[in-house]
């Protein structure tokens, strides 16, 4: 098994990935250790103080006026974990739940939080013997933090709740931890406070939406190409003169991967013949650059936030580095929930310039003389008429789907917490949106496909010709109506593993 170690400095996107999806186990560094030794003698120091220490010596939010006596402390801690363990609804993801749980293991590993290193410890066995907390849908306003996500997952280190073995058996969390060798912990002051305290559910999110955009957009240039060959389209519009007299970054390297993808292709040169009438294409295809780059444009400012966010230690109170502990607002997600509901709006675009390329192909007036929904038979067969009907419900919810919800903040704790960030709704929304922009790509490369084989003999690039052809050893060619749904099914598989970009990339090299 693959092992990351969390030590006090930051994690990055790839170790997130790697625990989380790829189920690699997880062990603490000898600093760590150390850092969070430290921390814990200032909080302990603190313990018998007759002045209140919030977390330490006090309820919680709104009920932190109120003075715990020292052999009330331990039973604090518990009762905030369990009344706080409310979540309700579906089952959050098993690779979620995994990133919320490292990455809240990362910020005790600093030492910021005062958590003596046995509780790390038990996290760190959890993620390493694959027992996954049972985390449901509802019950985070972003603040403080994701609460009752991070209290569920806190409740199962104590041995309470529920879990997911590695086998994904639904067990008590008692059990589960005894079958494994994991002894629950038993919290002590502040501790039950700095498990539930943190961003790191919305963080999760954000680093694994990341990841897979970083794939999808470069697939979507891809996609687009596919589609300006294959409907009799120009490559001219995407030279790099043109593009540098707007010099956005991802523009930039969108446009250089269409001209890659697109290069050796003799539907591109029958333009640069004196016969060739094309002007300018439709925007759809034309502008594929100027939407594509300025997605790629809004995931790296993404990326930027989520690597400060990596490199944070969030909890309240905080043990600073000089000693002190001190109450901060640095909980509070509106940092992270800003940057998952503006990702949601290019998501939303692109899918939506995917979805007009592939309705060109199905409409006579526009699709330069190929049949009607590329049917076999026109009207006794239907083609892929429905495929984009299917496409346009992904996209019209993708739309819904991009309304930001960090913007909806509800009033808790008895107006305590009275100005929230939503960001677990923020990146609920947004997990659904990738998954929705994967699909109609998907259909966009099975309908390009389709086109670039009627085309015949016309020659697509050796680029598309590759995509095309390992789709082929998937999805059968043109030819009368079939079951449709597990060849759209089979698109989105080669799309979200990475195969269609890679049958481009064996031909041309490593997309931008």
């Amino acid at each position: 098994m693959q092992h990351i170690t969390v030590g006090s400095g930051p994690l990055t996107p790839q170790e997130v990935v790697a625990v989380a999806r790829g189920g690699a186990g997880v062990e603490l560094s000898a600093e760590a250790e150390s850092e969070m030794a430290a921390g814990r003698k200032v909080v302990e120091a603190l313990a018998d103080d007759e002045r209140p220490h919030y977390g330490i010596s006090t309820g919680f939010g709104a009920l932190a006026v109120r003075h715990i006596p020292l052999d009330r402390r331990a039973q604090l801690q518990r009762s905030l974990v369990r009344s706080h363990a409310a979540g309700n609804g579906p089952e959050v993801e098993r690779e979620v739940v995994r990133a919320l749980m490292l990455l809240r293991l990362s910020t005790l590993a600093t030492g910021r939080t005062g958590v003596r290193p046995e509780v790390a410890r038990v996290y760190a066995a959890m993620l390493t013997a694959g027992i996954t907390p049972v985390v449901r849908e509802y019950g985070s306003l972003g603040c403080s933090g994701d609460l009752a996500p991070l209290a569920h997952c806190a409740l199962a280190a104590m041995g309470e709740g529920e879990v997911r073995d590695a086998s994904g058996t639904l067990r008590p969390a008692g059990e589960a931890l005894a079958a494994a060798g994991i002894r629950p912990v038993e919290l002590a002051e502040k501790e039950g406070l700095a498990l539930i305290n943190g961003t790191d559910g919305m963080l999760g999110m954000l680093v694994l939406a990341c990841h897979d955009l970083r794939l999808l957009l470069r697939t979507a240039d891809v996609a687009a190409a596919m589609s300006v060959e294959a409907l009799m389209g120009t490559d001219a519009a995407f030279a790099a003169d043109l593009q540098a007299l707007r010099p956005h970054p991802g523009q930039a390297d969108s446009a250089a991967n269409l001209r890659a993808l697109l290069a050796g292709s003799a539907i591109m040169a029958s333009h640069r013949t004196p016969d060739c009438t094309r002007v300018q294409d439709a925007y759809s295809l034309r502008c594929a650059p100027q939407v594509h780059g300025a997605a790629r444009d809004t995931l790296a400012h993404a990326e930027a936030v989520a690597g400060r966010e990596l490199a944070a230690a969030v909890d309240n109170p905080v043990v600073t580095v000089d000693g002190r502990v001190e109450s901060t607002g640095n909980f509070h997600g509106a940092p992270i929930g800003y940057v998952l509901d503006f990702v949601a709006i290019p998501v939303a675009d692109v899918a939506s310039m995917s979805e007009r390329r592939t309705d060109r192909f199905l409409d006579v007036a526009r699709n330069q003389g190929l049949p009607a929904f590329l049917a076999d038979d026109p009207g006794v067969d239907s083609g892929h008429m429905i495929a984009q009907y299917t496409q346009a419900g992904i996209v019209s919810e993708l739309k819904r789907l991009a309304v930001p919800a960090s913007v909806d903040s509800i009033p808790s704790s008895a107006m305590q917490e009275d100005h929230v960030a939503m960001g677990w709704s923020a990146a609920r929304k947004l997990r659904r949106a990738v998954d929705g922009l994967a699909r109609v790509i998907a259909i966009e490369v099975l309908t390009a496909a389709r086109a670039l084989d009627l085309r015949a003999p016309l020659a697509p690039a050796p680029a598309t010709a590759a995509v095309r052809d390992r789709l082929r050893a998937e999805v059968a060619g043109p030819g009368p109506d079939r079951h449709l749904a597990p060849e759209i099914e089979a698109a989105v598989q080669l799309v979200t593993s990475g195969e269609v970009l890679a049958a481009a990339e064996r031909v041309i090299g490593p997309l931008r």
